[in-house]
């Protein structure tokens, strides 16, 4: 603490100052005086002030000059509380109730531009072989045509086995979507792709170029009136965006079998391949059971549902203007959680097999008759998993990140809250939800 020209202590608090021109003001308060007296610090300045004490007070007005003109507070969207938003930030996602918060207003939707001008390496539609990206051809042929249209569904579950993050569910996950679309909705046989790594054919096994493979048929020669249907269980994961078009800075991803090799495939491919060139009057579903999954199929749109049921569409499309939309087409995606939750494979629900907790209540709300609209099938699934327990501690989570640091996986209760994202949005209670 140092000492004025009269003698009375100064204290540094409420520090406040401005620029005018090269000089630099502080306000310092005088704790007898109770008054505030301006000092002048200038190249030539007289004052009585050490020269210390000169480099205090430039340090703390450096200081609170540029913090207070670097960060900027903001009132969240949603619950209202404020919120510092970091340097050229244009939107901030709520700690508390994880809306997202844009500080301009949306830009409006672009024109959807033409899937072929941006991405002219991908193989035409039309074309009678599908190649995929790493020069393979795609060795399936085109499923049967139905009189609605084609059914056809890409079905993958990846247990890792014998690695230190296996996982016990995703293969019973798998197995058991394929049955339901075969059996509740009627999509043929010949028409599932199941990527196991219980497959006899090597083209099946899950790893990265077969699934991106996978993708590309299941968009392939697509028609108005097909329904379409990608299921993913196994880990998923977040890295660092590198284009800008994440509101968080953070790029969801999916883990092939083999990506501690050749990587994983991240949220911008998987939009890219399936959800871009859908044709209007076609649809497709994603349910992607996976942490870190909630917008992992890069829609513009998510609903956020509170746990009386009350929802609103969050507006995800990029501020960069980057189109995440279709050429026409419907798309909705189930997640297993929020893009910063993670996903439990557990035997808590079915009381003895082990599957993926979001999995096993998309299909239970389907066999329970939940599943009128996509609003009832999203409510009973989180209010399904929000009341249900780990048993005997196996509420595992498929964290790759917690495996790899702590060399087990994490148990704990169920965090989860499974999304659902759109290209665009819509009454869910009043849409009728089918496959």
């Amino acid at each position: 603490m140092e000492e004025s020209e009269s003698g009375f202590p100064i204290t540094y608090k409420n520090i406040r100052t401005l620029t005018t021109g090269t000089h630099f003001i502080c306000n310092v308060n005088y704790t007898k005086s109770k008054k505030t007296f301006p000092f002048f610090f200038t190249s030539s300045s007289t004052t009585s002030l050490s020269l210390l004490s000169q480099i205090i007070f430039f340090s703390f007005s450096f200081f609170f000059f540029f913090f207070f003109t670097m960060q900027m507070l903001i009132d969240c969207s949603h619950c209202e509380i404020q919120l510092i938003l970091p340097p050229n930030a244009s939107s901030i996602r709520c700690a508390v109730c994880r809306s997202i918060t844009y500080v301009a207003e949306p830009r409006p939707l672009p024109p959807p531009p033409s899937f072929r001008d941006h991405q002219p390496n991908l193989p035409s539609h039309n074309q009678g072989a599908h190649s995929s990206r790493y020069g393979g051809t795609v060795p399936w042929g085109p499923p049967p045509a139905g009189p609605n249209g084609r059914k056809k569904a890409v079905v993958c579950g990846i247990s890792y086995k014998g690695a230190k993050h296996e996982l016990k569910g995703c293969v019973n996950d798998a197995k058991c979507m394929k049955y339901l679309l075969e059996h509740r909705f009627k999509f043929p046989a010949a028409s599932i792709i199941m990527l196991t790594e219980e497959e006899s054919d090597q083209s099946k096994i899950p790893t990265k170029e077969n699934i991106i493979m996978a993708l590309h048929w299941l968009v392939h020669d697509c028609q108005p009136g097909d329904s379409l249907v990608f299921h993913y269980s196994g880990h998923g994961s977040q890295q660092e965006d590198k284009n800008g078009d994440e509101a968080d800075g953070m790029d969801e991803t999916i883990l092939p079998l083999d990506f501690e090799k050749n990587g994983v495939i991240v949220d911008d491919e998987i939009n890219d391949i399936i959800v871009r060139p859908l044709p209007a009057g076609a649809k497709l579903h994603a349910v992607i059971d996976a942490c870190h999954s909630g917008t992992v199929m890069d829609l513009p749109y998510l609903c956020r549902m509170t746990k009386s049921g009350q929802y609103d569409w969050e507006d995800h499309r990029p501020r960069n203007g980057i189109y995440k939309g279709t050429e026409g087409g419907q798309v909705f995606c189930f997640s297993g959680c929020d893009d910063d939750q993670t996903s439990a494979d557990t035997t808590a629900l079915s009381r003895g097999t082990q599957t993926g907790a979001m999995t096993f209540c998309f299909i239970q709300a389907i066999e329970q008759g939940q599943a009128s609209t996509y609003g009832t099938i999203l409510n009973s699934m989180r209010s399904t998993i929000r009341n249900t327990r780990p048993v005997d501690g196996v509420g595992r989570v498929t964290t790759v990140l917690a495996v790899l640091l702590n060399g087990r996986s994490v148990l704990r209760g169920f965090k989860q809250e499974p999304q659902l994202t759109s290209n665009e949005p819509f009454d869910i209670y009043a849409k009728p939800f089918s496959l």
